[in-house]
Order: structure tokens, then sequence, then C-alpha cells
């Protein structure tokens, strides 16, 4: 367990660029705090002293607002970075050097009993709000955009983002130094699909158009070349 708990701090340390100190992480991370109560009360949950390992997770939550059922299972690594608003139900299990951000839940469909909650791979990252629903499986190296909805497996080194979540294979597989994952700004950035979508149909429009004899271009509803929107096509 002390490993386990050296180890969460390092992982703070290499992937939250405003830590200057493993001290300042120890007093004044509240996601550290969570995750040292949940692996105190899975020592017990898991020795069958569930009463008592429920009352650290529910003053835990109180404290970090971050609630962890002690039932889950979670590997070394975990960084919960911001930690409000994080739910990680009773069967869910996470692997190593996770990262996850505020707002994440892992959560259950349905009310029967048995596996209803995620499984996440090794080296994932859980934008904010992210919800993960379901006894599915996001696998490793994987990302999953910020709000997305995910309610099906995700294979390996992919990405997910929107609702419901969109899975994307990702061209290239992350950078590893010393068996970790590297995510440094050569990671690619999340793609907007709707967005992709839509311009790609603007073009197809275009091209048809431009077939047709006598065509005269009318104002064409999209963005300028900085990106910006034209208020004169649409009524507020």
């Amino acid at each position: 367990m002390l490993e386990s708990l050296r180890r969460d701090i390092r992982a703070a340390m290499a992937r939250d660029p405003a830590a200057r100190n493993p001290l300042e992480i120890l007093l004044f991370y509240p996601g550290m705090h969570a995750i040292w109560g949940y692996r105190v009360a899975h020592w017990l949950w898991v020795r069958d002293q569930k009463f008592a390992a429920r009352a650290i997770s529910f003053a835990m939550r109180w404290f970090t607002g971050v609630d962890l059922h002690p039932g889950a299972t979670i590997g070394a690594g975990l960084f919960i970075d911001h930690a409000l608003g994080v739910v990680i139900g009773e069967t869910a299990t996470i692997g190593d050097d996770v990262t996850i951000y505020h707002g994440v839940t892992l959560g259950g469909r349905g009310i029967n009993p048995g596996k209803r909650h995620p499984d996440i791979g090794d080296r994932v990252i859980i934008g904010a709000g992210a919800k993960i629903l379901g006894p599915i499986m996001v696998g490793n190296d994987s990302r999953v955009g910020a709000n997305a909805v995910v309610v099906k497996d995700v294979p390996p080194n992919s990405v997910v983002v929107g609702i419901p979540g969109q899975v994307v294979s990702r061209s290239q597989a992350p950078a590893h130094r010393n068996g970790k994952r590297s995510d440094d700004d050569t990671d690619p950035i999340l793609p907007d699909l709707l967005g992709r979508s839509l311009a790609s149909l603007v073009n197809r429009v275009d091209d048809l158009e431009a077939t047709l004899v006598g065509h005269t271009s009318a104002s064409q509803i999209r963005p300028d070349r900085n990106g910006v929107w034209s208020g004169e096509d649409f009524s507020i």
C-alpha cells in the first residue's frame, strides 16, 4: 500500500504542471486524498469489513467531493485532477497510470446485481465531464473526450468523442518512456467529427451546384478563414 501511495504522488508530479513539490500534493490535492481513502477502504472491503469500508468512503466523499466505491478495483498511478464530481461504481476496474478529470462518471446501467460498471485499461485519459456507462471496456492508451457519453466498447489506442461516443482509431500510437505513456504536445488533438462531417457535406453540395448550367453562387453558410460564423445568415 505504501508503494502505491508513493506511485500516486509520482503520477501527480508527472501529469500536473501546476504541482511544485510532493508536500503540496500531500496536503492540498483532494484527488489524492480520495484515492488514499479508497485504498484503505478497499483493504477493509476485501476483508469483509464492508461497514467500516463504506464509512471511510462516505467520509472521503464528504471531504473531497469524490465518490469512489470501496468495491471498485483501482490500479497504481491513478491521478484525479481537480477531483470534484468524480463517481466510480462498485464493479468498475481501472488499470495503471490512468488520468481522470473532474465530473467523470464510471457508472452502471440498470439495477441488476453483478457486473454493471466499465473496465478501464492502462494509461487511459478521461476528459472532464465524460460518462462511461455499463459493463464495457475502454482499451489501453485510449482517450475519452470531455463530456463524451460512452456506452460501447472502445478498442485500444482510440479516441472517443461526442454523444453518444464515437470511436476514432489513432493514426499513431502514443509515445512511451520508461514503460509509461508520454502525453506531450505531439499527441493528436481530439477530432471534431460533427464539424468534419458538416464541412464534407457543404463541400459536396458546392461541387454539385458548380456542375449546374447557369448556376449563380448564393451566400454560403460557413465560417470565414478565421473560423468565425457570420451573423447575417441567422436570425437570433
